[in-house]
């Protein structure tokens, strides 16, 4: 089974960018273990604002008209995704914001489901491990079940980032190793269940406006359609 592992890497320094280099350490330990690897600039993308019309909801389109469906289609062809933003006030670069935001469907519908994730933070200062926290929560808020993260304070000694590094092309080797059912996460996993409830629930209530929704829950088995 060949594994596809996709990294984001969300900093406007292009090559000069330090969180690149710990996406970039993250990706290899995933290529050590066998994967198949692919890096996105999100910076180079144009990914237009959500507008809260739900459409996607409904049709699971979306009205803007922009780099977001490719992007899209590349994370659900992924096993692993690998999420690598600075810590920018306390909080993730705007970019990186506003593919999350494009994703509230996914969420809906856990399209993330049976894919695995982790993410890498640096900043100046404090609050890596925040930065890091956050980007988790929201790849779990897809569906995906998360193997841990690194942060690091590019602004404390020179070895600092490349201890992180270090780290990084470990988190890599356990990302695909959790894609081959070599890691379990049970809490996770119920955590998961759990949501699942949720949002089934969620959509059968109002199946009649998101009928997209509806329709991926019944083609996944996870609704059984009205006769």
């Amino acid at each position: 089974m060949t594994i596809a592992v996709l990294g984001l890497n969300a900093s406007p320094r292009g090559r000069e960018s330090r969180t690149l280099r710990l996406v970039e350490a993250t990706l290899a330990g995933a290529r050590h273990e066998g994967a198949e690897t692919d890096l996105i600039d999100v910076y180079s993308l144009d990914i237009g604002y959500c507008n809260a019309c739900t459409a996607c909801y409904a049709t699971g389109e979306c009205v803007l008209c922009d780099d977001f469906p490719d992007l899209f289609g590349k994370m659900m062809n992924a096993d692993g995704i690998v999420l690598g933003a600075p810590n920018y006030i306390d909080s993730i670069p705007a970019p990186m914001k506003a593919v999350f935001d494009r994703m509230a469907d996914a969420v809906h519908c856990r399209m993330f489901s049976g894919k695995y994730g982790c993410s890498v933070c640096t900043a100046g200062g404090a609050n890596h491990g925040g930065i890091v926290e956050y980007m988790n929560h929201a790849l779990s808020s897809f569906g995906a079940i998360t193997v841990g993260g690194v942060g690091v304070s590019v602004g404390r000694g020179l070895d600092a980032l490349s201890e992180a590094e270090k780290r990084a092309n470990a988190l890599g080797r356990t990302l695909v190793q959790a894609v081959r059912g070599e890691h379990r996460y049970p809490e996770q996993e119920e955590y998961q269940r759990e949501r699942m409830d949720y949002f089934r629930q969620l959509i059968l209530w109002n199946k009649n406006q998101w009928t997209h929704e509806y329709d991926w829950y019944v083609q996944n088995g996870w609704i059984e359609e009205d006769k």
